[in-house]
């Protein structure tokens, strides 16, 4: 039973793109942002995108999560295809099947904590799971901030408290958009930890943009944009592994 359900798991997307295309402009201003992609990111993994700057990895997912509409191709979360929805319906799949954390913590200054943590399952009233609440909690270090407000917490707590936020409503999938961009390394490397320590302990499914390779090797495996297409995907990366990677695409810009 457990085997099965493993394979299983291993094999089913929580997220997936097809022939995506991302399209600015017309005639000679146009501009191609994403080029016929087809991605899966599988339920219960962790995967970075990666690639130069203008490659189309923010955009790729901000289309993904629906933040963002798209030109042509397809994109399902789960069972659920995006296209035809309405905004409304947007929201609400992003309200009750997604998680986000950003860069900037967005965090309201006047909620506390354990506040801001709840407030998505308050918007959509809904009660937490007080167990799994506890779990995440734990899981981020948190237990001992849950009353202070933004403002009295450091900025990698702040950044706890946007996964716990992200966690507690145990979506289908997390997307964070440079999620340790403006915290000090040893910061950053907590939050990764926690989002790694949620895809391994929780089942979470997590999907990170970053541009740093140290944050790109916590994750199952890498996919490198260049050009708005996929031009390579990555293993088990390594730091200097996704390093040496990045360099090629600087190398390229510079003959080309």
């Amino acid at each position: 039973m457990t085997s099965t359900s493993t394979a299983y798991r291993a094999t089913t997307a929580a997220a997936r793109a097809t022939d995506l295309s991302k399209v600015y402009g017309e005639g000679e201003t146009q501009v191609v942002a994403l080029d016929h992609v087809t991605v899966d990111f599988r339920q219960g993994e962790f995967t970075a995108i990666m690639g130069p700057s203008g490659s189309g990895k923010s955009t790729l997912m901000h289309c993904v999560a629906g933040l963002d509409t798209f030109t042509s191709g397809s994109v399902r979360i789960g069972d659920t295809e995006l296209g035809p929805l309405k905004d409304k319906q947007l929201t609400q799949l992003r309200r009750d099947k997604i998680g986000f954390i950003f860069q900037a913590f967005n965090l309201l200054p006047t909620l506390t904590a354990q506040e801001n943590i709840t407030l998505p399952l308050d918007i959509a009233g809904r009660k937490p799971d007080k167990e799994w609440m506890r779990k995440v909690i734990e899981m981020v270090g948190l237990s001992g901030r849950l009353g202070h407000r933004p403002s009295q917490l450091s900025g990698g707590q702040q950044q706890r408290v946007a996964v716990a936020r992200a966690l507690t409503s145990r979506p289908e999938i997390i997307f964070g958009d440079e999620p340790t961009g403006n915290l000090d390394s040893r910061s950053g490397a907590e939050v990764l930890g926690f989002m790694r320590n949620s895809v391994r302990e929780l089942g979470q499914t997590v999907v990170m943009v970053t541009h740093d390779p140290v944050a790109a090797s916590y994750a199952d495996r890498v996919i490198f944009l260049a050009d708005g297409r996929i031009v390579d995907e990555m293993l088990r990366p390594t730091a200097d592994g996704v390093l040496d990677r990045m360099k090629e695409f600087d190398t390229k810009g510079r003959t080309s």
